[in-house]
């Protein structure tokens, strides 16, 4: 138990080496037919905050209408709710445990390729503006481009689109890919104006404690939501205004959950879910939901995919260009996730499995008490200390805190009957499903087809 020492008295009180080898085919020369590629990437989006996703408490105008010409999936999930792991998945196509980044703030392995190198060799000029959050620039050797803010913990978030504009301008006869990271909505939340957002009508997710701290922080970050629309409808824009817009597959991802409580660096869907919206230059007024179960590893090959390519043989994302082609309403039966904690706060791994109805969640050390040091110690939002205090004497509050410090080993839900997962179904009395055994099955069948120990990666990391 010594494990506890680092927690603070509050919080006790209320109690990812495999080398990529690939068999790759490389492209000679510029198929004429292939395509340019923007990937945008937003900063810990709430997914459900966006309007084609039936947000209501702010506008996102630009994000709905990529919705209305394209597809927008309901089931994108990143494997690892935290900003490192998430875009290193992103750009290798790797799980956590094969790129490496299996903690926050932690460099992939060395002897890995990215999609800097794939579309590289396929003649593509691969460039990325804004948030990094990736090393060794050897493994991502993007053509870094001024305009959008790098530093995701700045006061500001100033961008401008010139850089951008020169690199698609560039070279009309090479295709490009793209990658615009803001830094919206990641904490400090200080971007937009909070002041047009009324905190008392806002809709709150359940997870979250109804108090006045809790709806003034956020209002501040749907502020940011604001603003990052508008970031993605000047990038748009840009592609309108120089005739790249119908030739370009256009991809909008919101990386994982939101800093609050339940949402990033969790395994619950607050965290793990992403919007995810793609239209590919053929799509016209598409305006198609998918249910089809997908990762973030699975972009990279379908993008070779579609302009053709060779997709490396040993990397874990499968293509999904079935799901947009209409040629297919699924694609994955299992998607897996998993949350190592340091050095985010003290040791607390997590993994978990889910299809379309169920999700099984495993912790790995529930005789812990979860701590998260931003959140609930550097946060100066301040709202989860007047949840602590709230819980004293209002039961939802308690509830809601218990929920988040105290976990069992094992939960399991009901995705369709309970989507924000309050109610665990493996809590006793009530016996495990056997379709939970089976499930917990399959997910210690992955974590040892990936070489994952298991609960020992988190709690060796805090020794070193």
């Amino acid at each position: 138990m010594k494990l506890l020492n680092n927690i603070p008295t509050f919080v006790l009180t209320i109690l990812l080496s495999i080398a990529v080898r690939v068999s790759y085919s490389n492209t000679p020369a510029r198929n004429k037919a292939q395509k340019n590629i923007l990937i945008f990437i937003a900063d810990d989006l709430a997914w459900n905050e966006i309007g084609c996703y039936g947000g209501t408490n702010v506008k996102t105008p630009n994000i709905d209408k990529l919705a209305k010409e394209g597809i927008l999936f309901n089931n994108m999930y990143s494997s690892t709710s935290m900003c490192c792991p998430t875009r290193a998945s992103i750009y290798t196509g790797l799980y956590p445990m094969h790129h490496g980044v299996v903690r926050n703030h932690e460099p992939s392995k060395e002897n890995i390729k990215s999609v800097a190198h794939y579309l590289g060799e396929m003649g593509y000029r691969v460039g990325l503006t804004g948030k990094e959050h990736f090393s060794p620039r050897n493994v991502y050797p993007f053509e870094i481009i001024e305009g959008f803010e790098p530093n995701c913990v700045a006061s500001t978030a100033d961008y401008n689109t010139e850089g951008i504009e020169e690199f698609i301008k560039r070279d009309n006869n090479q295709p490009f890919c793209l990658f615009v990271c803001s830094t919206n909505p990641h904490v400090p939340w200080t971007v937009g104006d909070a002041s047009k957002i009324n905190p008392e009508k806002l809709n709150l997710p359940p997870v979250l404690f109804d108090n006045k701290k809790t709806r003034s922080a956020f209002s501040r970050y749907l502020a940011e939501i604001e603003v990052l629309d508008q970031q993605f409808g000047d990038v748009i824009s840009v592609l309108e205004e120089n005739g790249n817009y119908d030739n370009t597959v256009i991809t909008f991802c919101g990386e994982q959950g939101p800093q609050l409580p339940g949402g990033k660096w969790t395994c619950w869907d607050y965290g793990q879910k992403s919007a995810f919206i793609i239209k590919l230059p053929e799509m016209k007024n598409q305006e198609k939901k998918t249910n089809a179960l997908v990762q973030y590893e699975d972009l990279l090959p379908t993008m070779i995919n579609y302009i053709g390519g060779t997709i490396p043989e040993n990397i874990d994302g499968k293509s999904f260009l079935s799901v947009l082609e209409n040629k297919s309403e699924t694609h994955r039966k299992w998607v897996f996730g998993i949350h190592n904690n340091v050095p985010e706060g003290n040791p607390y791994p997590v993994r978990t499995i889910r299809n379309e109805k169920y999700k099984l969640i495993l912790n790995l050390s529930p005789e812990l008490v979860y701590y998260e040091k931003h959140l609930m110690g550097l946060d100066k939002e301040n709202y989860w200390l007047s949840w602590v205090s709230d819980a004293k004497t209002d039961a939802a509050a308690s509830s809601l805190v218990i929920r988040y410090l105290i976990r069992p080993e094992i939960e399991f839900y009901n995705l369709v009957d309970d989507p924000w997962e309050l109610h665990n179904l493996a809590e006793p009395p009530n016996e495990i499903p056997e379709i939970a055994a089976n499930m917990k099955t399959l997910l210690l069948d992955w974590m040892k087809e990936q070489g994952d120990p298991g609960r020992t990666i988190d709690v060796e990391s805090s020794k070193q």
